[in-house]
């Protein structure tokens, strides 16, 4: 069956369950969700930064890998009462106090015979005489079929028991506010900024019948292989196992470009007048420039920052090359200080680059032209 409900981006589907948890907190709304989508697009990273945000712990339950009894424990005999009970398992949280996340992952390829254990805690919030308290949070999250992945349909007597989100790869919103944060490598970032194509081709992949596909998670390792593994040889053979030979030939051409043009630590220990010799004269390399200026903030590092993005526009000024007279100078300073300022503020500096004479010169050109 197909899952019609709306399609939405990792980030919005992160903002929904933020807002579920709120009402649920408050008292109102008590619901379980699910999260639908193709492998590695960002669904169980998801429920971990909702936890960490909310400072709950996460109970994170792998459906394919338990039995029903794991979930509704182990008998015994109570001579007392002459009843059976059980011992409660470990994987279900019971602390009223502690806020909580359940998270029932795999949900979808969990055998038949599992699911209608499952419905109890869906729905009614418990199994056999287990009951969650009213501090946990249930996300479930699963694969279609025609995903590739070993899933089963859903049952409308399951289906009916949640609020069904299908989660799709995004790249806008995967640059900016995962990417970019988390510090990933700027050639992967750059790449996928004009590439945004090839950050999740499963569909792609499964129509022309090959195994390896492009997804958020295997640029994520891309990322750490790019990081880790000094020798190119080697790493280019890995980044192949990760996201297929033609993706990791393109991805190689750009890399290879960065690598050669981009010296983000030599820009900021570099005097103000030696820095325009230093910037790369392609749009990827003034991508991962900006990229890398993100990943390296800190108070330390942010006036050189800001004055180095800022010089970006002014580079066609300073250097011959035909290419810089082509490239849309003035937008990637607008948008490296989009995400400098993001994350500046994530980090409480976002006076010291208000502060910045570079700063304030580049707010008072923008609105010499209208554009502040």
């Amino acid at each position: 069956m197909t899952v019609n409900a709306m399609k939405v981006s990792a980030g919005d589907a992160y903002l929904v369950l933020e807002a579920a948890w709120h009402a649920q907190a408050q008292g109102g709304l008590m619901a379980s969700y699910m999260l639908h989508g193709r492998p590695g697009v960002g669904k169980s990273q998801v429920v971990g930064d909702l936890a960490a945000k909310i400072g709950a712990r996460l109970y994170d339950v792998r459906l394919t890998t338990i039995e029903p009894q794991d979930l509704r424990g182990l008998p015994y005999y109570d001579h007392d009462t002459q009843k059976t009970k059980w011992y409660r398992p470990e994987d279900l949280p019971d602390d009223p106090a502690r806020p909580s996340v359940l998270f029932l992952d795999e949900l979808t390829a969990a055998q038949p015979y599992l699911q209608p254990t499952v419905y109890g805690l869906l729905q009614e919030r418990r199994i056999g005489q287990h009951r969650l308290p009213g501090s946990v949070f249930i996300v479930a999250a699963g694969n279609a079929v025609e995903d590739g992945a070993v899933a089963y349909e859903m049952n409308t007597a399951l289906s009916d028991r949640l609020i069904h989100l299908t989660v799709q790869a995004n790249a806008a919103q995967w640059l900016d506010h995962y990417a970019a944060p988390r510090g990933l490598h700027p050639a992967v970032i750059a790449f996928i900024k004009t590439r945004a194509d090839l950050l999740e081709t499963t569909e792609t992949a499964l129509n022309t019948g090959q195994m390896i596909a492009c997804t958020p998670r295997s640029w994520e390792r891309v990322s750490q292989i790019m990081t880790s593994v000094p020798d190119r040889k080697l790493r280019n053979i890995m980044i192949a196992g990760t996201v297929g030979e033609a993706a990791a030939a393109e991805f190689a051409l750009i890399a290879d470009d960065i690598a050669a043009t981009v010296q983000v630590t030599e820009l900021l220990a570099a005097k103000p007048a030696d820095r325009h010799a230093l910037y790369p004269a392609t749009i990827h390399g003034l991508n991962a420039l900006i990229y890398g200026l993100v990943g390296l903030l800190s108070e330390d590092t942010v006036a050189d920052a800001v004055s180095i993005l800022a010089g970006i526009r002014h580079i066609a000024q300073h250097r011959p090359e035909p290419a810089f007279k082509r490239l849309p100078l003035a937008e990637l300073t607008t948008y490296g200080f989009e995400l400098l300022i993001a994350k500046a503020l994530d980090q409480d500096l976002g006076p010291h680059i208000l502060s910045t004479p570079a700063y304030q010169d580049y707010t008072k050109g923008r609105e010499a032209i209208g554009l502040a």
